[in-house]
């Protein structure tokens, strides 16, 4: 089962979605702004990919932090912000048993269709 991570503002989500649909990829949306991110899901992610590319640093939940919050990252950290502002998981992340991609890059999601 693919599941495409996301929040429907976003607009790469959006872009993500529309690829997914034009090649005919079924897939579960899960909204984290609705549909929040649990810890178990957490450190799902955080077994198949870095934490500093899953903190999404550029995003407005980012820039809306105290500073004091920003510094001195670790894992046990960004895990925590993550976990308080699901929105600060950089966008979209797409999930299946052989696949996670972060982020969005339109040969990768045409390799799906081949697989």
């Amino acid at each position: 089962m693919v599941t495409l991570y996301g929040i429907k503002t976003c607009d790469t989500c959006r872009k993500a979605r529309r690829t997914l649909d034009d090649l005919g990829v079924a897939y579960r949306y899960h909204d984290l702004r609705e549909d929040g991110l649990d810890a178990t899901r957490l450190d799902a992610f955080l077994a198949r990919s870095d934490w500093n590319t899953l903190l999404n640093t550029r995003s407005t939940t980012w820039r809306g932090l105290d500073e004091a919050d920003k510094r001195d990252l670790d894992v046990d950290r960004a895990r925590a912000l993550l976990l308080a502002h699901p929105t600060l998981l950089k966008r979209p992340v797409l999930e299946t048993p052989d696949h996670f991609l972060v982020g969005f890059k339109t040969d990768a999601y045409r390799a799906l269709q081949a697989a």
